[in-house]
C-alpha cells in the first residue's frame, strides 16, 4: 500500500488567458519518455537552468499550441521539464522541487496546467503519481506514452474510459515517433484556455490507498493479458537476467562501455583536429592582417588561442551525451547502473556514478556534466569531487613524455607504466570517495531503487537535441570563463617582454653570414637563436618569475624552476606541460607530437647548475604528480557551475593537489633510496 499525504491546501489557480503565454509543468516517473516528449514539443527552443535556490537542473522550452476554439488567438506555452519522481511526498530533493513548483511556493510561479507523462506498459506504478498530482487541482492532461509497446504486449487501453475515471484528458501517443503529439497539443491548449481546474475523481478514501485506486482504474480501462501491473515477456526477462548478472553483466558492461569510448575517441578526433586546424589558420590570417604589437599578440595568441582551447572540447562533450542518450533510451543504462551499484556502493558511491567516472577517462568535463544523472545530492557531489582523478585524454601527452624518459627504448616497461597510471587514478578515485563519504559528506550512498524501464529503440532526434543542448550549455557558461582564464595565463607567460640574449644575437649574425653558402647551417643556427630567445623570454615573464619564486615549494619533489613553470602553466590544462617543456628545454613550441628527436633533446636538457633536468627520480615523481593533481582550470570551472558553490571547486583543487604533492614526494624520496637518483 502507498500512503499519501492529505490534499495540499493550495490557492486556486489563476485562469490562463488565451492571449498570454501559459506555463505547463511536465511531470512523470523516471524513464517514461518525459524528456523525449519535451524535445518533441520544444525542439531547439529550450534552455537549461537551475530551479531557483537549488542546484537541481531544469529544462525550459517554448511551444506553440493549437488555438482553442479554432480561429482564436494562438497560445504560446512555457514548458517546464520537472525532475522525474516516483512520488511527490518522498523525502528527496527532486520530489520537494516538484511539489514546490506545483504549489507555487517561494520563488516558483505556479503552473497554469500540468502535463503528466505515464508509461502505458506500467500503468499501476505511473497512476500513483497521477493520483498525487490530481490532488493539486490544476488543469491536467495525461500523456499515455509508449502505447505501441503496450499493444505489442497484448494490452488494449480505452483512453476515453480512463479519462472519465480520472476526470482529465488522456492522450495516447508514441513520443519517440511523434505519434499523437498534435492531439496532445490540442488538449494542452484547451487546458490552458479553460479557467476550470481539473476535478479529481478520487474520494478521500482513495488518497490513503492510492495503490488500490490505481489498480481499479487499470482494471476498468485496460484489457488484454497482464492488464494489471507491468507487462513483460520471456525474451526481455532473459535479457535482464544477462544484463544484471554479477559476472556476465559486468562483461557485457565492459564490452558496451569499451565500444562507447572507442567510438568517442575514434569519431571525436576528426572534428577536434578540424577545430585545431581551423583556429590555427584563423590565427595565421589575423596575424598577417594585424601589425606586430600588443594587440596582435593578444588577439592571435590570447583570444584565438583561448577560444580554440575551449571549443576543442565540444566534439567530445556533444558526442558523449549523444551516445549516453541513445543508451538511456534503449533501457540498458538502468541495467548497467544496477550492476555497478554492487561495486561502487562499497566506496560510498551509487551505481549511477559509473557513467561520470568512465566518461572522465575521455575528459573530466563531460564526466562531471553527466553526474546530473545521479539523483541524490551527496552522491552527486562525491562523484564530481573524485571524477578528475580518472586519467583523462589530456594526460596522455604527459604520460608519453615521462614514460619515454623513464624507459628509453623499453616499450614493454613504458606500456606497463602507462597501465599503472590508469589503475592508480581509478584506485585513488574510489579511495577518495570512501574518505569523502565518511568525513565531509557522511552517510551511505542512497539505496538504488529503480524500476527497470522497457526496452525500446532509441530516438536519434532526442539524442541529437540532448547533444546540442549540452554543447550550448557548455559554451555559454563554462566556455566564457575558460577563455578568460586562458587569456590571463597567456599574458602571464608573454609579459613582460625581454630583449634577446647576446648569445642569440651572435647566432643570428652567424646565420646571416652563412645563409647563402650553407643554408642548412644557417637554419640550425637560427633554431638555436630562437631557443635561447624563447628560454629567456619564458624565464623573464611573470610566469617565469613565479616559477623561480615558487621553486623552493617544489624543490623537495626534485623540480627546478623550469619544471616548476611547467607545473604552473599546466594548471590551465595538463597537456600544456608538454609545450612548455618544448619551449623551455628545446625551443620548438610546435613539437607537441613528442617525436623521438624532441624527447631525446628533453632527456639531455640541463639545469642552471649543469645537472640533468630529468633524472629517473624526477620523472617518476612528475608522473605520479600528474596522475593525481587537479591541473585543469576548465574542470574547476565546471565543478563550480555544477555544484553551485566555489567551495567545492576549492576543496577539489586543495585535496587533489595535496594528495599529488605527498605522493610525488614519497616517490622521489623512494627512488633516491633505491638508487635511482
Amino acid at each position: 500500500m502507498v500512503a499519501a499525504s492529505p490534499v495540499p491546501a493550495a490557492a486556486p489557480p489563476s485562469p490562463a488567458s488565451p492571449a498570454r503565454e501559459g506555463r505547463i509543468a511536465v511531470l512523470g516517473n523516471p524513464n517514461t519518455g518525459k524528456t523525449t516528449l519535451f524535445n518533441r514539443l520544444c525542439g531547439l527552443r529550450a534552455k537549461t537552468a537551475n530551479f531557483p535556490g537549488t542546484t537541481t537542473e531544469a529544462r525550459i522550452g517554448r511551444c506553440s499550441l493549437e488555438p482553442q476554439p479554432p480561429g482564436s488567438a494562438a497560445i504560446g506555452a512555457e514548458i517546464i521539464d520537472l525532475p522525474g519522481v516516483y512520488g511527490l511526498n518522498l523525502d528527496l530533493p527532486e520530489a520537494r522541487v516538484c511539489k514546490s513548483s506545483l504549489l507555487g511556493e517561494g520563488l516558483y510561479r505556479r503552473p497554469d496546467a500540468v502535463l503528466l507523462v505515464a508509461d502505458a506498459t506500467n500503468l499501476v506504478r505511473n497512476l500513483l503519481l497521477v493520483g498525487e498530482a490530481l490532488a493539486f487541482g490544476l488543469p491536467t492532461v495525461v500523456a499515455l506514452n509508449m502505447v505501441d509497446l503496450a499493444q505489442r504486449r497484448g494490452l488494449t487501453i480505452d483512453a476515453d474510459k480512463m479519462a472519465r475515471r480520472l476526470g482529465c484528458p488522456v492522450v495516447p501517443l508514441v513520443a519517440r515517433k511523434g505519434i499523437g503529439v498534435p492531439e496532445l497539443k490540442a488538449a494542452l491548449a484547451k487546458a490552458l484556455s479553460s479557467a476550470t481546474p481539473t476535478a479529481a475523481k478520487l474520494s478521500p478514501a482513495d488518497f490513503p490507498d492510492l495503490e488500490s485506486w490505481a489498480e481499479t482504474v487499470v482494471e476498468e480501462s485496460v484489457g488484454g493479458k497482464k492488464a494489471v501491473g507491468a507487462a513483460g515477456d520471456t525474451f526481455t526477462e532473459r535479457l535482464d537476467q544477462a544484463f544484471t548478472h554479477p559476472i556476465l553483466g559486468l562483461l557485457v558492461f565492459a564490452a558496451i562501455m569499451g565500444g562507447l569510448f572507442w567510438t568517442l575517441f575514434a569519431l571525436a578526433t576528426v572534428p577536434m583536429d578540424l577545430i585545431e586546424v581551423t583556429f590555427k589558420h584563423l590565427g595565421s590570417f589575423l596575424g598577417d592582417l594585424l601589425p606586430p604589437g600588443a594587440v596582435h599578440d593578444l588577439l592571435v595568441d590570447g583570444v584565438i588561442g583561448g577560444i580554440a582551447g575551449t571549443v576543442v572540447f565540444l566534439p567530445q562533450i556533444c558526442l558523449l551525451f549523444f551516445l549516453i542518450s541513445l543508451l538511456e533510451d534503449t533501457g540498458y543504462l538502468a541495467r548497467a547502473a544496477f550492476v555497478m551499484d554492487r561495486i561502487l556502493c562499497r566506496f560510498g558511491l551509487p551505481g549511477q556514478a559509473f557513467v561520470p567516472l568512465l566518461s572522465s577517462h575521455a575528459c573530466a568535463l563531460p564526466g562531471i556534466l553527466s553526474a546530473k544523472l545521479i539523483p541524490d545530492r551527496r552522491d552527486r557531489l562525491a562523484t564530481i569531487l573524485v571524477a578528475p582523478l580518472m586519467s583523462c585524454s589530456a594526460r596522455l601527452p604527459v604520460y608519453v613524455l615521462l614514460t619515454s624518459l623513464l624507459f628509453a627504448h623499453q616499450p614493454l616497461y613504458a606500456g606497463a607504466a602507462f597501465t599503472v597510471c590508469y589503475l592508480l587514478g581509478g584506485s585513488a578515485a574510489l579511495l577518495a570517495a570512501l574518505v569523502i563519504r565518511r568525513t565531509i559528506l557522511p552517510g551511505k550512498s542512497r539505496p538504488m531503487v529503480l524500476e527497470l524501464p522497457s526496452y525500446k529503440m532509441p530516438s536519434l532526434r532526442n539524442a541529437f537535441l540532448t547533444a546540442i543542448d549540452q554543447g550550448k550549455s557548455f559554451l555559454t557558461t563554462a566556455g566564457t570563463i575558460i577563455m578568460a582564464i586562458c587569456i590571463v595565463m597567456w599574458w602571464l607567460s608573454a609579459y613582460p617582454k625581454s630583449e634577446p640574449p647576446a648569445a642569440a644575437l651572435a647566432l643570428r649574425q652567424q646565420a646571416a653570414a652563412v645563409a647563402v653558402s650553407a643554408p642548412e647551417r644557417a637554419a640550425d643556427l637560427s633554431r638555436q637563436a630562437d631557443f635561447l630567445t624563447a628560454k629567456k623570454a619564458q624565464g623573464a615573464s611573470f610566469a617565469g618569475r613565479m616559477g623561480r619564486a615558487i621553486e623552493p615549494v617544489f624543490a623537495p619533489l626534485g623540480y627546478d624552476w623550469q619544471l616548476t613553470v611547467g607545473v604552473l602553466t599546466s594548471f590551465v590544462a595538463r597537456e600544456v606541460f608538454v609545450s612548455t617543456m618544448s619551449v623551455l628545454l628545446v625551443g620548438e613550441e610546435s613539437s607537441d607530437d613528442m617525436s623521438p628527436g624532441v624527447i631525446d633533446k628533453i632527456r639531455h636538457a640541463v639545469r642552471d647548475d649543469g645537472t640533468p633536468v630529468f633524472t629517473p627520480a624526477t620523472a617518476a615523481s612528475l608522473l605520479i604528480f600528474f596522475v593525481l593533481a587537479m591541473q585543469c582550470l576548465s574542470t574547476l570551472t565546471i565543478t563550480r557551475r555544477e555544484t553551485g558553490s566555489i567551495k567545492w571547486a576549492g576543496l577539489q583543487l586543495a585535496y587533489m593537489s595535496g594528495l599529488a604533492y605527498v605522493a610525488a614526494f614519497l616517490t622521489y624520496r623512494g627512488m633516491h633510496l633505491l638508487g635511482f637518483s
